[in-house]
């Protein structure tokens, strides 16, 4: 039987909010099969619990946020896409995450430090099945025409493989690769995409601090681009970064099912919000997809089985 897991032990972070500023506290905690990924603000003076689902998305403006029933003026954990990615990289099935604040720590920008605090707290399989949604069709959504045109696909496939185009017409985004393809077949999540970080451009800081965004967001989480250049000393981890980023965001905008995927995904130019809106209009279908397990391990897809590898 291919089960479910959850972590070994406890693991903490501290951090800042990217748009926020604020500092804020993460505990990541096994639980039971079953329960999958659920959020608890607990700096409330009552403890509220979101458990993971599309309807609790709320906004995903800038990030992926969400709330209790998807009420936007309930108390929300902004800023999810990241810590589930990693949380999907490494094929963990249900996690308890305490959060005492508003929003994910940004920690680097990318995934890379989310997978280093679920490998430490160890990943343990459970007495119970994995369950995948499993797309049986095509489902795609679209927004705008001509050069504004966005778009995003989930299509049949036995295993779960994304593909991202991004087109900025931008000097230093255009230099890199623009086009990306990854498949967890591959089992290689955290050297080919976990690391990717998250980027803005200097001419829209002035706008988003004013708005009360990227408070948070310096040179040490963020790729920042000028005009025609990458500033970050270091430059980019990736030939392709900001196109693997899209594809790290993506994974983790799926992974709001609460449940990992079979299919292949395909987008371009998309973000958060069209995520959410490919996967609203999936489940809006009950003939467009399923809920399967793998009493053999040999009938999963190939990469499903093994335990993610260590750095």
């Amino acid at each position: 039987m291919l089960r479910q897991r959850t972590l070994k032990t406890h693991a903490r972070a501290v951090g800042l909010g990217v748009h926020g500023g604020h500092k804020v506290e993460l505990m990541l905690a096994p639980a039971p099969p079953d329960s999958g990924i659920v959020f608890r603000r607990t700096d409330l003076p009552l403890p509220v619990e979101i458990a993971l689902g599309v309807d609790t998305v709320c906004d995903t403006r800038m990030a992926t946020t969400i709330s209790p029933g998807g009420d936007p003026g309930a108390p929300k954990v902004q800023t999810i896409e990241h810590l589930l990615s990693a949380i999907a990289g490494l094929g963990i099935d249900n996690v308890a995450i305490d959060i005492a604040g508003e929003e994910v720590p940004i920690l680097d920008g990318s995934a890379a430090s989310f997978v280093y605090l679920l490998q430490s707290a160890g990943i343990v399989e459970q007495d119970a099945p994995k369950r995948f949604v499993r797309v049986l069709r095509a489902v795609q959504v679209r927004e705008g025409e001509g050069a504004a045109l966005k778009w995003a696909r989930l299509e049949p496939y036995h295993g779960y493989r994304l593909a991202f185009e991004i087109e900025f017409n931008h000097p230093a985004l255009d230099a890199t690769g623009q086009r990306v393809t990854f498949d967890f077949s591959a089992g290689q999540y955290k050297r080919d995409i976990a690391r990717a970080r998250t980027f803005g451009f200097s001419k829209d800081v002035d706008m988003m601090r004013a708005r009360g965004l990227g408070l948070g967001g310096s040179m040490d989480n963020v790729i920042v681009v000028d005009d025609t250049r990458v500033l970050n000393a270091g430059g980019l981890r990736y030939d392709d970064e900001f196109v693997k980023h899209k594809i790290l965001d993506a994974i983790g905008d799926m992974m709001v099912l609460g449940r990992p995927l079979l299919a292949a995904y395909t987008a371009f130019k998309g973000g958060h919000a069209l995520n959410n809106r490919l996967l609203r209009a999936l489940l809006a279908d009950a003939s467009a997809y399923e809920i399967v397990s793998f009493e053999r391990e040999q009938d999963a897809p190939v990469g499903f089985a093994e335990p993610a590898p260590a750095w």
